[in-house]
Protein backbone atom coordinates (compact mmCIF):
# COMPACT_ATOMS: atom_id res chain seq x y z
CA UNK A 1 0.00 0.00 0.00
CA UNK A 2 1.48 3.22 -1.01
CA UNK A 3 1.76 5.96 1.87
CA UNK A 4 1.87 9.55 1.35
CA UNK A 5 1.27 12.57 3.54
CA UNK A 6 -1.80 12.19 5.93
CA UNK A 7 -4.71 14.05 4.52
CA UNK A 8 -4.04 17.06 7.43
CA UNK A 9 -0.51 17.44 6.34
CA UNK A 10 -1.89 17.45 2.35
CA UNK A 11 -4.47 19.89 2.66
CA UNK A 12 -1.72 22.43 3.66
CA UNK A 13 1.33 21.23 1.48
CA UNK A 14 2.55 24.41 -0.38
CA UNK A 15 5.74 23.26 -1.43
CA UNK A 16 7.85 26.15 -3.40
CA UNK A 17 7.70 26.01 -6.90
CA UNK A 18 10.51 26.46 -9.34
CA UNK A 19 9.47 28.18 -12.19
CA UNK A 20 11.65 30.12 -15.42
CA UNK A 21 11.83 33.31 -15.35
CA UNK A 22 10.54 32.79 -19.38
CA UNK A 23 7.79 30.74 -18.49
CA UNK A 24 5.22 33.15 -19.84
CA UNK A 25 6.60 34.01 -22.67
CA UNK A 26 7.46 30.66 -23.83
CA UNK A 27 4.07 29.75 -23.81
CA UNK A 28 2.85 32.95 -25.22
CA UNK A 29 5.23 31.89 -28.46
CA UNK A 30 4.72 28.43 -28.81
CA UNK A 31 0.26 29.31 -28.65
CA UNK A 32 1.20 32.60 -31.09
CA UNK A 33 3.48 29.77 -33.60
CA UNK A 34 0.81 27.38 -33.64
CA UNK A 35 -1.97 29.74 -34.28
CA UNK A 36 0.04 31.06 -37.38
CA UNK A 37 -0.69 27.51 -38.93
CA UNK A 38 -4.60 27.45 -40.20
CA UNK A 39 -6.96 25.31 -37.96
CA UNK A 40 -7.82 23.02 -40.64
CA UNK A 41 -10.57 21.67 -39.21
CA UNK A 42 -12.00 18.44 -40.98
CA UNK A 43 -15.28 17.14 -39.49
CA UNK A 44 -16.34 14.08 -41.70
CA UNK A 45 -20.17 12.29 -40.48
CA UNK A 46 -18.99 9.18 -39.17
CA UNK A 47 -22.31 6.46 -39.38
CA UNK A 48 -22.96 4.59 -36.33
CA UNK A 49 -25.52 2.55 -34.44
CA UNK A 50 -25.66 4.90 -31.69
CA UNK A 51 -28.88 6.64 -30.89
CA UNK A 52 -27.62 9.63 -28.65
CA UNK A 53 -25.19 11.48 -30.62
CA UNK A 54 -24.11 12.18 -34.43
CA UNK A 55 -20.36 11.38 -34.30
CA UNK A 56 -17.86 13.30 -36.34
CA UNK A 57 -14.20 11.71 -37.19
CA UNK A 58 -12.17 15.22 -36.30
CA UNK A 59 -8.75 16.39 -37.79
CA UNK A 60 -7.16 19.95 -37.08
CA UNK A 61 -4.13 21.32 -36.89
CA UNK A 62 -2.17 21.28 -33.91
CA UNK A 63 1.40 22.27 -32.88
CA UNK A 64 3.57 22.39 -36.24
CA UNK A 65 0.38 22.62 -38.30
CA UNK A 66 0.40 18.42 -37.59
CA UNK A 67 -3.01 16.87 -38.18
CA UNK A 68 -4.50 15.82 -34.52
CA UNK A 69 -7.23 13.57 -34.84
CA UNK A 70 -10.06 13.16 -32.68
CA UNK A 71 -14.05 12.41 -31.94
CA UNK A 72 -16.80 15.14 -32.17
CA UNK A 73 -19.87 13.56 -30.60
CA UNK A 74 -22.51 16.13 -30.69
CA UNK A 75 -26.47 15.11 -28.70
CA UNK A 76 -28.84 14.03 -31.27
CA UNK A 77 -31.61 16.55 -31.99
CA UNK A 78 -30.20 18.96 -29.87
CA UNK A 79 -31.85 23.07 -30.24
CA UNK A 80 -29.32 25.48 -31.12
CA UNK A 81 -25.33 25.17 -29.63
CA UNK A 82 -24.58 22.91 -26.77
CA UNK A 83 -21.97 23.00 -24.16
CA UNK A 84 -18.44 20.84 -24.66
CA UNK A 85 -16.57 18.73 -22.90
CA UNK A 86 -12.87 18.58 -24.32
CA UNK A 87 -11.51 14.95 -23.04
CA UNK A 88 -7.85 14.56 -23.11
CA UNK A 89 -5.99 11.07 -22.87
CA UNK A 90 -4.43 8.97 -19.97
CA UNK A 91 -1.07 7.83 -20.74
CA UNK A 92 -0.59 5.69 -23.71
CA UNK A 93 -3.61 5.89 -24.70
CA UNK A 94 -6.08 7.76 -27.34
CA UNK A 95 -8.89 8.74 -28.62
CA UNK A 96 -10.35 4.76 -28.67
CA UNK A 97 -13.78 4.44 -30.45
CA UNK A 98 -16.80 6.36 -30.30
CA UNK A 99 -18.78 4.78 -28.24
CA UNK A 100 -16.14 4.88 -25.57
CA UNK A 101 -17.21 8.75 -25.32
CA UNK A 102 -21.25 8.37 -24.67
CA UNK A 103 -21.49 10.01 -21.19
CA UNK A 104 -21.67 13.78 -22.20
CA UNK A 105 -24.03 13.34 -25.11
CA UNK A 106 -26.00 11.35 -22.77
CA UNK A 107 -26.62 14.29 -20.56
CA UNK A 108 -27.47 16.64 -23.37
CA UNK A 109 -23.66 18.02 -23.99
CA UNK A 110 -21.11 17.46 -26.78
CA UNK A 111 -17.69 16.35 -26.28
CA UNK A 112 -14.40 16.31 -28.08
CA UNK A 113 -12.24 13.29 -27.54
CA UNK A 114 -8.62 14.42 -28.59
CA UNK A 115 -6.20 12.08 -29.32
CA UNK A 116 -2.80 12.52 -27.81
CA UNK A 117 0.13 12.25 -30.54
CA UNK A 118 2.32 9.46 -31.17
CA UNK A 119 0.30 7.12 -28.38
CA UNK A 120 -2.49 5.16 -28.21
CA UNK A 121 -0.67 1.65 -28.43
CA UNK A 122 -0.39 1.15 -24.91
CA UNK A 123 -2.50 -2.10 -24.64
CA UNK A 124 -5.35 0.09 -23.52
CA UNK A 125 -7.27 2.58 -25.82
CA UNK A 126 -6.00 2.97 -29.41
CA UNK A 127 -5.08 5.93 -30.95
CA UNK A 128 -4.58 7.37 -34.42
CA UNK A 129 -2.46 10.44 -34.69
CA UNK A 130 1.30 10.71 -35.37
CA UNK A 131 4.22 12.48 -33.49
CA UNK A 132 6.39 13.29 -36.82
CA UNK A 133 8.32 16.04 -34.68
CA UNK A 134 12.11 14.82 -35.64
CA UNK A 135 15.41 15.35 -34.54
CA UNK A 136 14.32 14.22 -30.48
CA UNK A 137 17.22 12.32 -29.21
CA UNK A 138 18.21 9.61 -27.15
CA UNK A 139 15.02 8.48 -24.73
CA UNK A 140 13.41 5.71 -22.59
CA UNK A 141 10.57 4.19 -23.53
CA UNK A 142 7.86 6.18 -23.68
CA UNK A 143 7.28 9.97 -24.24
CA UNK A 144 8.30 11.10 -20.95
CA UNK A 145 12.24 11.83 -22.06
CA UNK A 146 11.23 12.48 -25.53
CA UNK A 147 13.49 15.88 -26.35
CA UNK A 148 14.11 16.07 -22.55
CA UNK A 149 17.05 18.15 -23.39
CA UNK A 150 15.71 20.90 -24.51
CA UNK A 151 12.24 22.70 -23.85
CA UNK A 152 11.24 23.68 -27.20
CA UNK A 153 11.73 19.91 -28.15
CA UNK A 154 10.02 18.45 -25.32
CA UNK A 155 7.41 16.08 -26.37
CA UNK A 156 4.78 17.88 -23.57
CA UNK A 157 5.58 21.66 -25.40
CA UNK A 158 3.40 19.43 -28.67
CA UNK A 159 1.15 17.35 -26.79
CA UNK A 160 -0.21 21.09 -24.58
CA UNK A 161 -0.06 22.75 -27.65
CA UNK A 162 -2.38 19.88 -29.24
CA UNK A 163 -4.40 20.72 -26.54
CA UNK A 164 -4.95 24.02 -26.94
CA UNK A 165 -6.16 23.95 -30.39
CA UNK A 166 -8.53 21.32 -29.73
CA UNK A 167 -9.96 24.35 -27.77
CA UNK A 168 -9.97 26.30 -30.28
CA UNK A 169 -11.50 23.33 -32.94
CA UNK A 170 -14.40 23.00 -30.65
CA UNK A 171 -15.01 26.85 -30.36
CA UNK A 172 -15.06 27.13 -34.68
CA UNK A 173 -18.26 24.74 -34.57
CA UNK A 174 -21.20 26.79 -34.61
CA UNK A 175 -23.12 23.72 -32.64
CA UNK A 176 -20.94 24.24 -29.81
CA UNK A 177 -21.60 26.83 -26.92
CA UNK A 178 -19.17 26.98 -23.94
CA UNK A 179 -16.30 24.75 -23.22
CA UNK A 180 -14.98 22.63 -20.65
CA UNK A 181 -11.84 20.69 -20.80
CA UNK A 182 -11.13 17.21 -18.13
CA UNK A 183 -9.24 14.56 -18.01
CA UNK A 184 -7.74 12.13 -15.82
CA UNK A 185 -3.73 11.25 -14.71
CA UNK A 186 -1.87 12.56 -18.09
CA UNK A 187 -5.54 13.90 -19.20
CA UNK A 188 -5.57 15.88 -16.02
CA UNK A 189 -2.36 17.28 -16.42
CA UNK A 190 -3.11 17.91 -19.98
CA UNK A 191 -6.71 20.23 -18.78
CA UNK A 192 -4.82 21.28 -16.02
CA UNK A 193 -2.38 23.29 -18.25
CA UNK A 194 -4.71 24.38 -20.66
CA UNK A 195 -6.77 25.99 -17.93
CA UNK A 196 -3.74 28.31 -17.43
CA UNK A 197 -3.15 28.87 -21.50
CA UNK A 198 -6.74 29.55 -22.38
CA UNK A 199 -8.83 32.33 -20.97
CA UNK A 200 -12.91 31.93 -20.43
CA UNK A 201 -13.16 28.12 -19.87
CA UNK A 202 -15.97 27.33 -18.07
CA UNK A 203 -14.69 24.70 -15.73
CA UNK A 204 -11.99 22.06 -15.91
CA UNK A 205 -12.35 18.33 -14.03
CA UNK A 206 -8.49 17.34 -13.41
CA UNK A 207 -8.77 13.70 -12.23
CA UNK A 208 -5.69 12.46 -10.58
CA UNK A 209 -3.64 14.64 -12.69
CA UNK A 210 0.04 13.89 -13.60
CA UNK A 211 2.88 15.60 -14.35
CA UNK A 212 2.65 17.81 -11.05
CA UNK A 213 5.55 18.45 -8.90
CA UNK A 214 7.51 16.22 -11.01
CA UNK A 215 11.23 16.25 -9.31
CA UNK A 216 9.31 15.29 -5.66
CA UNK A 217 7.24 12.74 -7.14
CA UNK A 218 10.15 11.14 -9.26
CA UNK A 219 11.61 11.18 -5.81
CA UNK A 220 8.96 9.34 -3.63
CA UNK A 221 7.50 6.71 -6.63
CA UNK A 222 9.22 4.47 -8.39
CA UNK A 223 6.15 3.79 -10.60
CA UNK A 224 5.75 4.28 -13.94
CA UNK A 225 5.88 7.18 -16.02
CA UNK A 226 7.78 8.89 -13.39
CA UNK A 227 9.70 5.96 -13.37
CA UNK A 228 10.93 6.85 -17.12
CA UNK A 229 12.76 9.64 -15.67
CA UNK A 230 14.66 8.50 -12.91
CA UNK A 231 15.81 5.54 -15.97
CA UNK A 232 16.99 8.62 -18.46
CA UNK A 233 19.14 10.52 -15.08
CA UNK A 234 20.69 7.33 -13.93
CA UNK A 235 21.73 6.70 -17.68
CA UNK A 236 22.81 10.55 -18.06
CA UNK A 237 23.66 11.45 -14.52
CA UNK A 238 25.25 14.77 -15.94
CA UNK A 239 22.14 15.66 -17.10
CA UNK A 240 20.16 15.82 -13.97
CA UNK A 241 19.65 19.51 -13.51
CA UNK A 242 19.02 19.89 -17.35
CA UNK A 243 16.42 17.73 -17.51
CA UNK A 244 14.46 19.31 -14.24
CA UNK A 245 14.94 22.71 -15.88
CA UNK A 246 13.30 21.34 -19.27
CA UNK A 247 10.46 19.98 -17.04
CA UNK A 248 10.07 23.04 -14.72
CA UNK A 249 8.13 24.29 -18.36
CA UNK A 250 5.62 21.78 -18.01
CA UNK A 251 5.04 20.95 -14.36
CA UNK A 252 1.58 21.66 -13.15
CA UNK A 253 2.07 23.51 -9.95
CA UNK A 254 3.28 26.69 -12.33
CA UNK A 255 0.49 25.91 -14.37
CA UNK A 256 -2.03 26.22 -11.49
CA UNK A 257 -0.38 29.46 -9.93
CA UNK A 258 -1.49 30.97 -13.38
CA UNK A 259 -5.31 29.15 -13.55
CA UNK A 260 -7.96 31.04 -13.46
CA UNK A 261 -10.74 28.86 -14.62
CA UNK A 262 -13.02 26.84 -11.85
CA UNK A 263 -11.88 23.96 -11.58
CA UNK A 264 -13.11 19.95 -9.83
CA UNK A 265 -9.86 18.05 -8.61
CA UNK A 266 -9.75 14.32 -7.27
CA UNK A 267 -7.45 12.56 -5.73
CA UNK A 268 -7.04 8.66 -4.16
CA UNK A 269 -5.15 8.64 -1.25
CA UNK A 270 -3.61 5.21 -2.20
CA UNK A 271 -2.49 6.48 -6.13
CA UNK A 272 1.12 5.28 -5.80
CA UNK A 273 1.23 6.33 -9.71
CA UNK A 274 0.26 10.20 -9.25
CA UNK A 275 1.46 10.36 -5.27
CA UNK A 276 -1.78 12.16 -3.60
CA UNK A 277 1.03 14.96 -2.81
CA UNK A 278 1.77 15.62 -5.84
CA UNK A 279 -1.91 16.51 -6.83
CA UNK A 280 -2.37 18.64 -3.37
CA UNK A 281 0.82 20.15 -4.42
CA UNK A 282 -1.08 21.79 -7.77
CA UNK A 283 -4.63 22.24 -5.88
CA UNK A 284 -3.35 24.38 -3.45
CA UNK A 285 -1.16 26.53 -5.52
CA UNK A 286 -4.45 26.28 -7.88
CA UNK A 287 -5.44 30.30 -8.43
CA UNK A 288 -8.98 29.74 -9.44
CA UNK A 289 -12.15 28.59 -7.78
CA UNK A 290 -11.80 24.98 -6.95
CA UNK A 291 -12.77 22.02 -5.04
CA UNK A 292 -11.35 18.63 -4.67
CA UNK A 293 -12.84 15.02 -3.88
CA UNK A 294 -10.68 13.08 -1.98
CA UNK A 295 -10.98 8.85 -1.88
CA UNK A 296 -9.38 7.51 1.25
CA UNK A 297 -9.61 4.05 -0.14
CA UNK A 298 -8.41 4.47 -3.85
CA UNK A 299 -5.29 4.05 -6.12
CA UNK A 300 -5.05 5.62 -9.33
CA UNK A 301 -8.54 4.53 -10.54
CA UNK A 302 -9.85 7.60 -8.17
CA UNK A 303 -13.55 8.12 -8.02
CA UNK A 304 -14.28 5.73 -10.41
CA UNK A 305 -18.23 5.74 -11.61
CA UNK A 306 -19.04 7.45 -8.21
CA UNK A 307 -16.70 10.70 -9.57
CA UNK A 308 -17.97 10.86 -13.07
CA UNK A 309 -21.51 11.65 -11.67
CA UNK A 310 -19.12 14.51 -9.46
CA UNK A 311 -17.59 15.33 -13.02
CA UNK A 312 -21.42 15.98 -14.41
CA UNK A 313 -22.94 17.73 -11.74
CA UNK A 314 -19.76 20.14 -11.55
CA UNK A 315 -20.11 20.40 -15.40
CA UNK A 316 -23.86 21.51 -15.03
CA UNK A 317 -23.19 23.77 -12.55
CA UNK A 318 -20.63 25.67 -14.86
CA UNK A 319 -22.35 24.57 -18.78
CA UNK A 320 -26.12 24.29 -17.73
CA UNK A 321 -28.20 22.33 -19.33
Amino acid sequence: MFVDLPLPHLREYLPDRVEPADFDAFWQRTLAEARAHDLALELTPVPTDLTVADVFDVTFAGFGGHPIKGWLLLPRQASGPVPCVIEYQGYGGGRGLPIDWLLWPSVGYAVLAMDSRGQGAGGWRRGDTADPYPGTGPQTPGVMTSGIHDPHAYYYRRLYTDAVRAVDAARAHPGIGPVAVGGASQGGAIALAVSALVPDLACALLDVPFMCHIRHATQITPEHPYAELAAYCRAFKDQVERVFETLAYFDGVNFAARARTPALFSVGLQDGITPPSTVFAAYNHYAGEKDIRVYPYNGHEGGESAHAMERVARAKKALGS
